[in-house]
């Protein structure tokens, strides 16, 4: 069995690195190709993570570099397609939801190489967020089905999947984060600031709608900070969002910004954290297995086990909403949550273990 896995972006690579784990652990011959497509090329979004995730290096990097959405996506699609031209896989193998994912996979499907989809029928229902319409886009056109919940199943059941192409198997990420949770580390910032285990805040923004307008996001720092109890906020800054945040004057004590920190060291600050604040869907998924409360500043999430099971509290991006849910946190009643099914380090497993019986002659749909 040939298989291509795509990567490039931060997520993908934590969820890649559970299958390539599997694959590596079992006991069948499957062969693979990693392959990278630049959309995230800096090193410190995706170089320091190949290392903390025992990663190889790609048999194939993309180079899809910067660029807006349209221009990432063609220069990924023309890129793959010229691998897929000199050699097939029998499968294309894409994790989430980002553009590098749903570039892959209509490229793939064009080429009459079978998708499937990893992370598979998660819906936010908003339509004005990027990533809705890559998983909305890769659904309709995979062979497939990866579920990290019985929930989204239902979902593409509803979309007119069968019942042969959906396998519920729980979550890749959580794979990933229990398999490194004895090696995560202390960052530079943890003994700088004399941090202690429960005593600051963790904070991540990066959507459009939290830090596209300034003045919007100059006030959800304020809200945080007036209500953040006096403890500090440790903000790991995406590349976009320094950028804004460098026209704003916010000296303030109590913020701290970084640079972005590694997989080991970010996840080190969130599991000894007070609480962690954050417009991230996958965070939301770490925190809830770790048992850290976590709000997010999002009015909507394709990850609502998080909040009916989890620590999560979907608070909104309103910031005069923020300081009833910290007060509390502080008052000691947030809730404790549990771990959804399977979502115990086995899903790259199943995944592998389902790949073995499956039908990778192509007939087109």
């Amino acid at each position: 069995m040939k298989i291509d896995l795509i990567a490039g972006a931060r997520p993908n690579f934590v969820k890649i690195a559970a299958i390539i784990n599997a694959i590596e652990n079992s006991e069948h011959s499957i062969n693979y190709r990693l392959i990278h497509t630049g959309q995230h090329y800096d090193t410190a979004l995706s170089g320091s993570f190949f290392k903390d995730l025992e990663l190889p290096d790609p048999d194939i990097n993309l180079r899809a570099g910067s660029g807006s959405q349209a221009e990432q996506t063609a220069a990924i699609m023309i890129a793959y397609e010229k691998v897929l031209e000199k050699e097939k896989p029998e499968l294309c193998l894409v994790v989430g939801d980002v553009t590098s994912s749903m570039a892959c996979a209509i490229t793939a499907r064009k080429m009459q190489v079978k998708v499937a989809h990893v992370e598979a029928g998660i819906r936010s229902g908003d339509r004005n967020m990027p990533e809705e319409l890559n998983r909305v886009l890769i659904d309709s056109i995979a062979d497939y089905f990866f579920t990290t919940t019985p929930e989204a199943g239902e979902q593409l059941l509803k979309d007119g999947k069968n019942n042969e192409q959906v396998f519920f198997v729980g979550n890749t990420m959580i794979d990933t984060l229990l398999r490194f949770k004895p090696y995560f580390r202390k960052p530079e910032i943890w003994n700088r600031l004399n941090l202690k285990n429960k005593n600051y805040l963790v904070l991540t923004l990066h959507r459009p709608a939290n830090v596209d307008e300034i003045k919007k996001l100059e006030q959800t720092l304020i809200k945080i900070l007036e209500h953040s109890g006096g403890l500090p906020v440790i903000f790991p800054v995406h590349p976009r969002t320094m950028k804004i945040l460098e026209s704003l004057n916010l000296p303030h004590s109590q913020l701290h910004l970084l640079e972005p920190l590694s997989y080991l060291q970010f996840n080190y600050l969130v599991q000894h954290s007070k609480a962690v604040l954050t417009d991230s869907g996958g965070i939301t998924e770490e925190t809830t297995v770790l048992g850290i409360p976590c709000l997010t500043l999002r009015d909507n999430t394709e990850r609502p086990e998080t909040i009916s099971q989890g620590t999560n509290e979907l608070i909104g991006t309103n910031p005069g909403k923020i300081a009833p849910h910290l007060e509390r946190l502080f008052k000691g009643n947030w809730k404790l949550g549990s771990i959804p099914e399977k979502w115990d380090g086995k899903t790259g497993d199943r995944i592998i273990n389902v790949l073995r019986g499956l039908d990778f002659s192509f007939q087109d749909k």
